[in-house]
């Protein structure tokens, strides 16, 4: 790791650890946006190929909104790092298919991902500081050693879980029976759970829960922390939907349900504020170290609040990779600095923001 990208992780780490109440000015993500935006683009060959072809350079950007938006999709076509593919800590895959291939998004260090992922967590997840057993319908690390969300859940178990904690996906699978006799034994001795999957486990879950005509009435301080994952399956339900389910079937509250949103190709996670502030809002605020920018999709420029557009995602914990994420999801800006998440764009592309082998080999 050579001075320069050292001196970056210590000032990206050291703004993540002030935590998720202590805002970064404009001014102080800007200088160090454009830090991480001239080590990118000196580090990163591919990165940099494609800024040249928007004639977007160190010496040109003046703010951190100018600085280029790498497409999610590239992540499938190239190694997006600052450094040789053959010293990555970690890979984490994206769920890809064999007509859409998976991207991956390579790892220098997980240091500044686990500090992101402490600090948002416990503000969102756990304000009220208890430690509950965590049941988690996702796979383990152990199972998906390349699932960013197997990392995440498995270093928030390691960190903030009590015992009977466990996990109840298996190659795929949801162990739905055992997930139950752990719900029925905690429901039991009114031990309150911590309940954390994609909306499709929790889907399955609740189907079962129908068949056998089974309900619980968990105990109070019971949470949940949903991350959607309907992609890729055929079924599709709306978030008023789902959470009406955990009511009827589970006994917790919408006001006790959390909606995560994050993905492969970044490091840093966003969540609704609804413990923080005791209701269901689906308000994402963003953490002092990102920034959240929604993209019109014809004009390629920040949509005004209110309007529809594309999540663009200014990630500083992306040292090592590219920092400035343009995603596929739509979503709207809203007056108290918040954003929330519309749902996928079914395809859409942003105006100008393509990044390619085709487009490369124009430039």
């Amino acid at each position: 790791m050579n001075k320069t990208a050292s001196e970056l992780q210590r000032r990206v780490l050291a703004l993540i650890g002030r935590g998720m109440d202590a805002p970064s000015t404009d001014a102080e993500f800007n200088d160090l946006a454009q830090a991480v935006f001239a080590f990118q683009f000196a580090h990163n060959g591919i990165y940099r190929a494609y800024c040249e072809r928007l004639q977007h350079t160190p010496q040109t950007i003046q703010h951190w909104k100018d600085i280029p938006a790498v497409p999610t999709s590239a992540f499938k076509d190239f190694a997006i790092t600052c450094f040789p593919v053959a010293e990555a800590d970690a890979e984490f895959h994206t769920s890809g298919t064999t007509a859409d291939k998976a991207g991956k998004h390579f790892f220098k260090t997980l240091e500044l991902y686990d500090a992101a992922i402490r600090q948002s967590f416990v503000v969102h997840l756990l304000p009220d500081n208890m430690r509950l057993p965590m049941l988690v319908l996702t796979s383990s690390l152990a199972d998906a050693p390349h699932s960013s969300l197997a990392y995440m859940m498995g270093r928030v178990v390691a960190d903030f879980s009590a015992p009977d904690s466990g996990y109840y996906v298996e190659r795929g699978a949801l162990r739905v029976e055992q997930l139950v006799r752990a719900l029925r034994k905690a429901e039991e001795a009114r031990q309150p759970v911590f309940l954390l999957g994609t909306a499709f486990a929790f889907v399955h879950l609740f189907e079962y829960c129908e068949q056998q005509n089974l309900k619980f009435n968990m105990a109070d301080g019971s949470r949940v922390m949903e991350t959607g994952g309907f992609k890729g399956h055929t079924r599709e339900m709306t978030k008023p939907d789902l959470y009406a389910l955990f009511a009827h079937w589970l006994g917790i509250p919408s006001a006790r349900i959390v909606n995560e949103y994050g993905m492969t190709e970044l490091s840093t996670q966003f969540y609704d504020q609804t413990l923080r502030e005791s209701r269901q809002t689906d308000h994402k605020l963003v953490p002092p170290w990102s920034r959240v920018m929604i993209i019109d999709l014809n004009t390629g420029q920040e949509a005004a609040s209110g309007e529809t557009g594309l999540i663009r995602v200014l990630d500083l914990a992306n040292l090592y990779s590219a920092m400035c994420i343009q995603t596929e999801d739509l979503g709207v800006a809203r007056d108290d600095g918040a954003f929330e998440v519309l749902g996928r764009s079914a395809g859409a592309e942003v105006r100008g923001c393509s990044l390619n082998a085709e487009a490369l080999a124009k430039s």
